[in-house]
């Protein structure tokens, strides 16, 4: 969390601005200075990881532009102050180059600006620090903790190449994957398989350039939602049942790592993973104790949290 300017304490913002930026989407809401909810809205999915390339960057300056052009429609050039949730942002260089873009196409004050992890901001939408845990399953996946002091304890959220097991990227990953080794095994396997034959109507084709193309050259929000193929196929494929079984079970791991570090306390799982398939709800459930206070929440309206945040400049918790 920091401040994008320091001092100017003359300008007083007008609005609240939350951001939740996601692989897939990036949702926002507007709040005014009573923090009143007024509007929300979303835009392409964006990531901290996209200031580390050219093609990362000009997706954002992309998505920046445009997410500017549907906040201004409804604050002209009224003073804004934000909290923004973002993954992927590592370091104070990279805290610092977002501050600047968003600084660069919105109205913001100086000194009213927040920017954290979205898994932080997704935790204060789920529960008090200090009295739950949060599994989170979008296009990656992760869990927390927030303790009563404000720090917070993270679990998981690694990225598509280390971890993120039983998130949307995840699941497309593994599907896509067992349908090239089964085609190893035995060329045309794809015509008896719904979830291959629908992967390849998404991909473009049913030879490997189409497959190669699309997982190296798309964002990972794009190459997430080829787990919706997945789940289509679960009724009449057993392939896809079992990758949807099994991430479900990747996802109480990570809340199996919260209850033996810190012990029983209730349990949020949300993400829009979640409604795939009742198959991941299943396995997750059958993962847990049962005795476990969990409730599933797949839409968090995290995006409202950060605008009331923004208006009330609450402090988040730090990683």
């Amino acid at each position: 969390m920091s401040d994008a300017h320091i001092g100017n304490d003359r300008l007083k913002p007008t609005w609240g601005l939350g951001i939740d930026a996601g692989g897939t989407r990036t949702r926002w809401a507007l709040a005014d200075a009573a923090g009143v909810l007024v509007v929300e809205g979303a835009v392409q999915g964006m990531s901290g990881l996209q200031l580390q390339t050219p093609t990362g960057l000009t997706h954002l300056c992309t998505v920046l532009q445009n997410l500017a052009s549907a906040v201004t429609m409804h604050t002209g050039s009224e003073p804004l102050s934000l909290c923004a949730g973002f993954t992927g942002l590592g370091s104070n260089d990279s805290e610092m180059a977002m501050q600047k873009m968003l600084a660069d196409v919105l109205p913001l004050v100086p000194g009213c600006v927040l920017l954290t992890s979205d898994i932080d901001i997704a935790y204060r939408a789920a529960c008090e620090p200090g009295r739950g845990y949060l599994v989170y399953a979008g296009t990656g996946s992760i869990a927390c903790y927030v303790d009563a002091v404000g720090q917070i304890h993270r679990i998981g959220g690694r990225g598509g190449i280390l971890g993120d097991e039983g998130g949307g990227y995840w699941i497309a990953r593994e599907a896509l994957a067992q349908v090239w080794r089964s085609e190893d095994r035995q060329p045309g396997a794809w015509r008896n398989s719904a979830m291959a034959r629908r992967i390849f109507a998404a991909v473009g084709g049913d030879d490997w350039a189409f497959s190669r193309h699309f997982m190296y050259t798309r964002q990972r929000g794009e190459i997430g939602q080829l787990a919706l193929q997945v789940a289509q196929s679960a009724a009449d494929d057993n392939a896809a049942r079992q990758i949807l079984l099994r991430a479900g079970a990747e996802l109480a791991q990570l809340a199996g790592h919260l209850l033996h570090r810190f012990g029983p306390l209730p349990l949020v799982v949300a993400g829009r993973t979640l409604c795939l398939s009742p198959l991941i709800e299943q396995s997750l459930r059958a993962g847990l104790p049962a005795s476990l206070n969990l409730r599933v929440a797949p839409d968090l309206m995290a995006h409202h949290t950060a605008a009331r945040l923004a208006v009330n400049s609450q402090p988040l918790a730090h990683a």
